[in-house]
């Protein structure tokens, strides 16, 4: 063997390798990222107050915050192409400062521009981020983005709390100098990240190639997602307004109990697409979407500790099925992994901003209470999309 080829051949070996330190490092970014966005639900229902507003239309603020993530097969497309560092290098300063100042808007429209603005910064964080993951994976590319995930599903996890003691203490006014983090977090990420050679594939595929093969699989899981996102949005972005609409908890109970659904998503996020890896991505998605909306379908009759053990098992396959899926995008189109994982988001805006504003309507008409129960029942509805889903993974799993 020459020279070259043994060269080759070595950076070959560190390819497949799992990089824990790259992945750890992305995803502690992660965490802090989602950390912010984590805010929104605990602010939803004080802004609706504060307003004098519908439902419906606080529920929209939170659309005007996904509505970049249209842009994210664009920037997919050119993440796939040029470095991705400084996509996720200044992501969390940028997020960070934007809802932090959220606090200081006194009026529908300000709040929306702001949140676009943060829009674009999430966007600019969750298209190539994954893609990064995955090239540092190596061969373990759903335990990266179970890892990956875990992170940003810890931040969700605190950011009730941390926003509750903030209004707490400060107000909505005054927590805008958790900001600061943010930008600490985005020095941090510079040092770790400069000198990642997280360079474009060679393999890359032009767009009027991939998208007759791309459309198929994406079709599929715009079923899948869409029907999925009804359950996510109603046991996370609505969980607090439940809680005080329907049960009567006040602010701190409200929090913690998206905390406490959030955090068993760190738990599932963590070991979900790790096990997929094993299991194969059909499989697990199958189990977890049954599981999750008969879960929430418990938990609404439930009380006392039998309710927070259900908050933790909602939780668990409610928000876990999302490593499995991002993973599921990356085996499929490995050549091309921001631009799929752009579509993805993409889809997932559009599924979880309808999502949003429907579960939020429906509850100005019939209640929170029918609002759920008709989200869970119509979850089911995305189990047999994962029939029609390209084998991919299992097929590794049959040949190996």
């Amino acid at each position: 063997m020459s020279t070259a080829d043994e060269i080759k051949a070595l950076k070959d070996e560190e390819n497949e390798k799992f990089q824990t330190e790259h992945v750890l490092t992305v995803s502690g970014g992660h965490f802090v990222h989602d950390t912010y966005t984590g805010f929104l639900p605990v602010l939803l229902p004080l802004i609706r107050d504060n307003l004098l507003i519908s439902n419906s239309l606080a529920g929209s603020l939170i659309i005007w915050s996904q509505a970049p993530s249209l842009l994210n097969p664009f920037i997919g497309y050119i993440a796939d192409r040029v470095s991705v560092r400084y996509f996720i290098i200044l992501a969390p300063a940028i997020t960070g400062t934007l809802i932090g100042v959220l606090g200081l808007a006194s009026s529908y429209l300000a709040m929306a521009m702001i949140l676009f603005a943060a829009g674009v910064s999430i966007a600019a964080f969750h298209a190539p981020a994954p893609a990064l993951i995955g090239q540092v994976s190596g061969k373990n590319v759903g335990r990266g983005m179970s890892i990956f995930m875990a992170g940003g599903e810890l931040g969700r996890t605190l950011g009730p709390i941390i926003i509750a003691a903030l209004l707490a203490w400060f107000g909505i006014g005054g927590y805008w100098n958790i900001s600061i983090v943010g930008w600490i977090v985005s020095i941090i990420l510079f040092f770790r990240l400069r000198d990642l050679q997280a360079r474009p594939s060679k393999n890359s595929i032009p767009f009027r190639e991939l998208w007759p093969q791309a459309q198929n699989y994406f079709l599929i899981l715009l079923w899948l997602m869409s029907f999925r996102a009804l359950l996510v949005v109603a046991v996370t972005i609505w969980l607090p307004t439940f809680m005080q609409d329907v049960i009567g908890a006040d602010q701190w109970i409200s929090a913690r109990s998206l905390t406490i659904v959030e955090g068993a998503g760190v738990v599932g996020a963590l070991f979900a697409g790790t096990l997929s890896d094993r299991t194969g991505r059909r499989w697990m998605l199958m189990v977890l979407l049954i599981a999750s909306p008969i879960f929430a379908l418990l938990f609404m009759n439930s009380t006392g500790t039998m309710s927070i053990v259900l908050m933790l098992l909602v939780g668990i396959t409610a928000i876990s099925p999302t490593p499995v899926i991002m993973a599921s995008v990356q085996d499929q189109f490995p050549d091309n992994r921001a631009f799929a994982n752009g579509v993805m988001l993409a889809i997932n805006f559009v599924t979880r901003g309808l999502a949003i504003w429907g579960v939020g309507a429906l509850a100005d008409v019939i209640g929170f209470q029918q609002a759920f129960f008709w989200s869970c029942i119509l979850a089911l509805l995305s189990v047999p999309a994962t029939f029609l889903l390209p084998l991919g993974n299992e097929k590794e799993l049959t040949s190996a």
